[in-house]
């Protein structure tokens, strides 16, 4: 096949559709349906110059090189991946010059990533995997489906986004996962993980019911080990005997998922030569040959040669290796992920099967896997380990957290009481919390990414007579609403539901976004919700959830520093249950905050006091039970009642709306206006910007008091 062939058939473009948001790596097939064991000839695939070019705004084609007049001109050169617009220019590479081309991304990514202070090692451990990926697969006509976000900044820098990587995560820029209205590239979204073997079988369904012959690659990682949705998709993927590729990234070395407790997965010559042998057509076709002869010689056989089969694999194999066997899956390795030829090797053969069914291939590689380039060995510590990021990495000079002072705590509550034990579920588990695991190591539970098993096995602890506070990121607890409502709320079982990253996060956008917990956890029937307005409301809230035995009850908190600043803790002191308080008064227009947002109504009082409006600012403290006193008593002693808080639509401003309106209070002067988030996902940007975004900054508040008081003019003024 020659150049100008190759170049038809596959008319590979770049261009934006839409705003600067939501941009496209366009490439055009021409309808062309791969074969599964299509190869590329050696093609001349060489960028033009014009492919250098590059620019800061999305309004136009995607380049491969940063802007030169940028902080990126005293990078390390990278004159492989120079060359590269798109995956097609990996198909012409030998496996030397892979193996450079990945020292070359390894490079840029330590470079750029270290400077945005962005967390980026995972994506360093698959640079390796993610060119021979590429290399072999022939994407987005082939579908890679990736479950972790943080993995996939090698696979952003080859399909046309390397320029834009400086912007990762800022406003107007690139997200921090896979996102389909971001290319074409990125046929599902990766961000909560294990949802990529699901999707993946759903869409190889698809495609053999349509009759097409594209290929599905869904990469899994330890991490997405422990969630059930991933084993529920394994299990299906065997029954339906769909063609699909999983790869494990297991940078654990392990499937242990005690890394303490573990042996080390060998990678040598043996397991090398088994993993390629096992992939190869050859092996794989005398297998189903040798099935489906002792099939007809009796059932008997059969099933004794399938034991012996599955013996003799679980010898060469890893432990637990056969597990992806029982579940229906061809199990392949371990392949070393930092083996160019090896990977290549493997993934060929995977790739070339016809009618072969789910197929998992194990891959071993290294989280802190250095640039191998003698050149490249005098790079600073920093570009190496990245920089601090204070929302999930250790650094003694980051400011303190919520999440800080919740465990300070929850550590004086459970010196004083035996019973209290700690349930923690999510991706990773911030620093903070280690501190508590080491002090009472029996009495805390990493369960991982298995926020359903979380909130279940807290209720069984519970009921066992212990006091469990089940930690859990907003966003994450949404996957486990079924067991807080029927394991849980239903039974009135006291599990305490410590939920983090509550209401906007940041750089992580809409993907962990906790925009919806006051909602879902306030509408049923048993549940007691508070959210603390500062760190010793916390403080309170924690000692008062330790007391609560009779039912379930919830606190909220966001990610990011706390109001104070004080470094000293004081004892907590129970609350009384369905208790706010006025913090200012005033007699013009009353501020009902809830949870964070009192800080932005205390900013919003400071604002409109200069401009001679009184203003009374209240913590709710409660959303369930309401203070219907305390609301009672703003609506008959103010004409206006505003509702402030940092969550979706029928959260708190629904309850207070639901008794004022019952209470007559709306027959009668008061005017009533709540804040809330949009009805819209707010993107990734920094967390004032994000605020900003949804109208709930303190100048937002004030604006909105003083439009209803007729100011109309002066809201203009102090919103611009």
């Amino acid at each position: 096949m020659g150049t100008a062939a190759a170049q038809n058939v596959f008319g590979v473009s770049a261009h934006f559709r839409g705003n600067s948001r939501n941009f496209t790596s366009k490439v055009d097939f021409s309808s062309v349906n791969f074969p599964c064991n299509w190869e590329f000839s050696r093609m001349t695939l060489f960028p033009s110059s014009a492919s250098t070019s590059t620019s800061k705004s999305f309004g136009g084609r995607i380049c491969c090189l940063p802007d030169a007049g940028d902080c990126f001109s005293d990078k390390i050169p990278t004159p492989i991946l120079d060359t590269i617009e798109n995956p097609m220019h990996l198909k012409n590479l030998s496996p030397k010059e892979l193996k450079q081309l990945a020292n070359d991304i390894r490079s840029e990514l330590s470079y750029t990533m270290s400077k945005t202070q962005k967390p980026y090692k995972a994506s360093l451990s698959v640079v390796e995997l993610t060119v021979a990926i590429h290399h072999v697969f022939h994407a987005p006509v082939d579908k890679i489906l990736w479950d972790v976000g943080e993995q996939t900044y090698a696979h952003k820098i080859l399909t046309g986004r390397r320029s834009l990587m400086h912007t990762l995560r800022q406003t107007n820029g690139l997200s921090g996962y896979t996102s389909r209205s971001e290319s074409e590239f990125d046929p599902f979204g990766a961000a909560h993980g294990c949802n990529s073997i699901s999707a993946g079988l759903g869409m190889a369904v698809a495609r053999d019911i349509k009759g097409k012959r594209d290929r599905v690659v869904a990469v899994i990682s330890n991490e997405t080990t422990m969630a059930g949705q991933l084993y529920e998709a394994m299990n299906n993927a065997g029954y339906l005997d769909s063609n699909m590729v999983v790869i494990l990234n297991d940078s654990r070395h392990s499937l242990h998922p005690k890394l303490e407790e573990a042996s080390t997965t060998p990678i040598n010559a043996l397991s090398s030569n088994l993993s390629k042998l096992q992939s190869s057509k050859f092996f794989r076709k005398l297998r189903e040959v040798a099935k489906g002869f002792t099939k007809r010689i009796g059932k008997g056989m059969h099933e004794w040669a399938a034991k012996v089969d599955e013996y003799a694999r679980g010898m060469v194999g890893p432990p637990g290796s056969t597990l992806f066997e029982e579940l229906g899956l061809y199990y392949i390795g371990p392949v070393d992920g930092h083996n160019i030829e090896d990977l290549v090797c493997v993934l060929h053969e995977v790739a070339s099967l016809d009618s072969m069914g789910p197929v998992l291939v194990h891959v071993i590689t290294k989280v802190d896997q250095e640039v191998e380039d003698a050149s490249h060995s005098d790079m600073p510590d920093e570009h190496q380990e990245g920089l601090c990021n204070s929302d999930s990495l250790p650094c003694n000079t980051r400011p303190q957290t919520y999440s800080d002072c919740f465990v300070d705590a929850l550590i004086m509550e459970a010196k004083k009481d035996k019973d209290i034990v700690t349930v923690h579920a999510g991706m990773g588990m911030e620093p903070s919390l280690q501190l508590y695991q080491e002090k009472f190591p029996d009495r805390f539970f990493n369960v991982g990414m298995a926020e359903q098993h979380a909130v279940t096995f807290s209720a069984g602890l519970s009921c066992g007579g212990l006091k469990p506070f089940c930690i859990i990121p907003s966003a994450l607890l949404q996957r486990a609403y079924d067991q807080v409502i029927h394991d849980v709320d239903c039974q009135k079982i006291p599990v305490r539901f410590v939920i983090t990253s509550a209401g906007l996060v940041g750089s992580d956008g809409p993907a962990h976004c906790g925009a919806f917990d006051i909602t879902f956890m306030s509408c049923l029937p048993n549940m007691i919700v508070m959210a603390p307005s500062d760190e010793v409301e916390l403080v309170h809230m924690v000692a008062t959830a330790a007391l609560v035995n009779d039912r379930p009850v919830c606190l909220r908190y966001p990610r990011g520093a706390i109001v104070k600043m004080n470094n000293l803790l004081c004892n907590g002191v129970p609350l009384e249950i369905g208790k706010g308080k006025i913090l200012i008064e005033g007699k013009h227009i009353a501020l009902l905050g809830y949870g964070a947002m009192v800080q932005n109504c205390l900013r919003a009082q400071s604002l409109l006091s200069k401009l001679s409006v009184e203003v009374t600012v209240a913590d709710a403290r409660f959303c369930k039970p309401l203070d219907l006193k305390l609301v009672r008593q703003l609506c008959e002693n103010h004409a206006f009642l505003i509702t402030v808080e940092e969550g979706s639509i029928g959260g708190f401003s629904s309850h207070v709306a639901q008794f004022i309106s019952l209470d007559g209070q709306l027959d009668g002067r008061i005017k009533w206006r709540p804040i809330v988030l949009p009805d819209s996902y707010i993107e990734h940007g920094s967390p004032n910007e994000q605020l900003a975004s949804a109208g709930l900054t303190g100048h937002h508040i004030a604006a909105t008091a003083l439009s209803l008081l007729g100011r109309t003019r002066e809201a203009l003024l102090l919103m611009g």
